[in-house]
């Protein structure tokens, strides 16, 4: 099921995929029943007697050395007969006390998920779960087959259990490996509607032994129906009928082989199979669907010539959006979600199945504070009339020194854009990036040439700041591949001269920085970004121009490198949900502690340089704040992206802005945004992102 998904906005955590509890069967695993007792407690009294009674003479008597411990054959076949009558006796005892439950995991005890703010108020409701029953002749027979295909073909001859299935899965399970894989669809049935999802020898057992009286009470027909009709496939769709519906948007009746296909898929674990959840499961989804329409052909209910007709993968429309979600709601949920499923034991299906109560850390008055920032500082663009102000798209999140997101923006709104820009990875840091060329330099020193000893750098240390100075390694110049000298190249084409490094940060002066980074090692400052707070993931390739930030980090990610400026130089991952419960009872989920990231001593020299940028530097914008505000605008040398970061006492906050094409989801140059010259310099684009912080940051209109 769903595998745990590292996001760039929990922790990192995008994270490596975990069982999320097996097949298409996690319906039940909301509801926690207690497991069948041990085994021993369930024989008669009178197995073990018998059984100590039949013991053989062993070591044999009258033999000595070697010879005691070797078995005659006598001895070896009547053991061999011990054992096998016991375990006949131990199945028949276990059969006959084993009845098939009464009643099913209720499907009506389901409720909503309540997420609230970080004071205590209630934010929102998501739920019902969506389930429909539908009679099995519904459903098309090759939709059926699809199923059976994937997960048991033998369904109509078997006995309701699989023997080779069970003893890999047993095995499996006694040597700590996953348990999966050995279950029948009857067995599935059986551990949705009867059982709990824990896998342990005694559950396993008695779903054998269930799925074979099921198998003798009910006809075939019947039990697909059941599991079809109890099969979570993602999207919080439990059943065929609203499966068809929730990703093709029609009836179960109205599935052609191919989509029946891609539903099928959806059993081996939705979360890791929806292609709405990202490229990587776009490329698994398609990949199982193709090997299902195989498997049909093979087992002869699809023909060759059907399935030479199915080659273009059937793409399910996009998830719908709850109307209770609209504006900056839905991407707290998402938010919130994402970091349940990544932290604690949940999945998507017990999220699914509901009853439980998260509380975020978002806090209500931030997140009003920054929606209302961006509508009034973008509110002069105008896409009907000015081309350059379409497809604008903003990202920003605000996160404490400890960890907690407090707010972020996403979108216009979540009904509207299901996107979250806050948590984007798409948009390059620019000149916001250069903080951390500074802390690497100043934590790591300089080697300036080859093998040679590294030397300390200080916020005083000089630099040559004028425009187009030669870049230069400890091997000598750096050459492009065109064989060109590569040259630094300022903003407006300004030479400042011999400038100090403290300097150059504050006034956001390229040179400087593209050699510091080339002195440092770029590998260097990498590492430095990362224990700072962003992922490795997103960061650019190692070429100079890597210190003006070709790096994408999202806004959440941002915001939590900055906080570790103001931390001192500790750093905590970013998290979304402080407590986690179902029906008032705890549920544990794993929570950030703060790392040393940074010497406190270079910590708090990038934190006097960026307060430098707002004192009288390249981020006066942000004076507005008030005293202690440190800060840093971003600016990209291809104009297309456009940052303001920094922090004023305990809360760091990102914004960025960029313009984004629909079709290609390439970035757009922001030329001419807002109805500025087209010849107009970067940091006039700048310019934005810094209003919505000093707006959001002072409350001010």
């Amino acid at each position: 099921m769903a595998g745990r998904r590292r996001s760039t906005t929990h922790a990192g955590k995008p994270a490596a995929p975990r069982s999320a509890g097996g097949r298409a069967g996690a319906a039940a695993r909301g509801r926690r029943r207690a497991d069948p007792g041990p085994l021993v407690d369930r024989l008669p009294a009178w197995l073990p007697r018998l059984l100590r009674r039949l013991r053989p003479a062993y070591p044999r008597p009258g033999r000595s050395g070697i010879r005691r411990w070797i078995p005659s054959w006598r001895q070896a076949l009547g053991l061999f007969g011990y054992v096998t009558g016991a375990v006949v006796v131990l199945v028949a005892v276990l059969y006959a006390r084993t009845d098939i439950p009464a009643d099913l995991n209720a499907f009506a005890t389901q409720q909503d998920n309540v997420y609230y703010w970080a004071d205590g108020t209630e934010m929102a409701r998501t739920g019902p779960v969506d389930r429909q029953d539908t009679a099995l002749e519904k459903v098309p027979e090759k939709v059926r087959w699809a199923a059976l295909a994937a997960e048991n073909e033998t369904f109509y001859s078997d006995s309701g259990v699989s023997p080779s299935g069970m003893t890999r899965a047993v095995t499996r399970m006694v040597t700590g490996g996953d348990t999966q894989g050995g279950s029948t669809i009857t067995q599935q049935y059986v551990k949705n509607a009867y059982l709990n999802q824990k896998q342990t020898l005694t559950r396993k057992v008695t779903e054998m032994i269930i799925a074979v009286k099921l198998d003798n009470k009910l006809s075939k027909d019947e039990i697909l129906e059941r599991y079809l009709n109890t099969s979570w496939y993602g999207r919080g769709a439990y059943g065929i009928q609203r499966a068809a519906h929730a990703y093709y948007g029609k009836d179960v009746s109205r599935l052609n082989p191919s989509e029946g296909a891609f539903l099928a898929s959806l059993l081996k674990g939705a979360a890791l199979y929806d292609p709405a959840l990202g490229p990587k499961n776009h490329e698994r989804a398609v990949e199982r669907w193709n090997w299902i329409l195989d498997r049909m052909v093979a087992i002869g209910k699809l023909s060759p010539q059907e399935r030479a007709g199915y080659t273009r993968f059937p793409e399910p429309q996009a998830p719908p959006r709850p109307a209770g979600l609209d504006g900056q709601t839905g991407y707290l949920v998402d938010t919130a979600r994402a970091y349940v499923t990544a932290h604690s034991s949940l999945t998507d299906a017990d999220l699914d199945l509901g009853g439980y109560q998260i509380r975020t850390t978002f806090e209500k008055p931030r997140v009003d504070a920054l929606a209302k920032a961006v509508a009034d500082a973008t509110a002069k663009f105008d896409p009907e009339r000015r081309e350059a102000d379409r497809n604008v798209r903003v990202g920003a999140a605000s996160v404490t020194t400890d960890g907690r997101i407090v707010a972020l923006y996403g979108g216009p709104g979540y009904l509207k854009q299901g996107f979250n820009d806050a948590n984007s990875s798409v948009v390059p840091a620019g000149t916001a990036f250069m903080p951390f060329v500074y802390a690497a330099g100043l934590a790591d020193g300089v080697q300036l040439t080859r093998g040679g000893p590294r030397t300390p750098v200080t916020p005083a240390t000089v630099y040559d700041g004028d425009d187009k100075v030669a870049i230069r390694t400890p091997e000598g110049p750096y050459w492009d591949r065109s064989g060109k000298i590569v040259k630094t190249a300022n903003d407006g084409g300004k030479s400042w001269g011999k400038v100090t490094l403290k300097e150059a940060l504050a006034q956001s002066v390229n040179g400087p920085f593209v050699q510091l980074g080339m002195d440092v090692g770029l590998d260097r400052v990498g590492d430095t970004a990362v224990r700072t707070g962003l992922l490795a993931d997103s960061l650019g390739s190692r070429t100079p121009g890597f210190s003006l930030g070709t790096s994408t980090p999202s806004a959440i990610r941002m915001a939590d490198a900055y906080a570790t400026f103001a931390a001192k130089g500790m750093h905590t991952e970013p998290y979304s949900v402080a407590r986690l419960s179902r029906n008032g009872d705890p549920v544990e989920i794993e929570k950030p502690t703060a790392e040393r990231a940074l010497p406190a001593s270079v910590a708090a020299a990038v934190d006097d340089g960026l307060k430098e940028a707002v004192r009288r530097g390249s981020a006066t914008a942000a004076q507005a704040a008030g005293a202690g505000t440190a800060g840093k605008t971003g600016t990209a040398p291809d104009h297309k992206s456009a940052w303001f970061a920094g922090y004023r006492d305990a809360v760091a906050t990102a914004v960025s802005l960029s313009r984004i094409d629909p079709a290609s989801q390439e970035l757009q140059p922001l030329d001419g945004l807002g109805g500025a010259p087209k010849t107009a310099p970067p940091s006039t684009y700048a310019a934005y992102p810094a209003d919505i912080w000093t707006r959001a940051v002072t409350g001010r209109r």
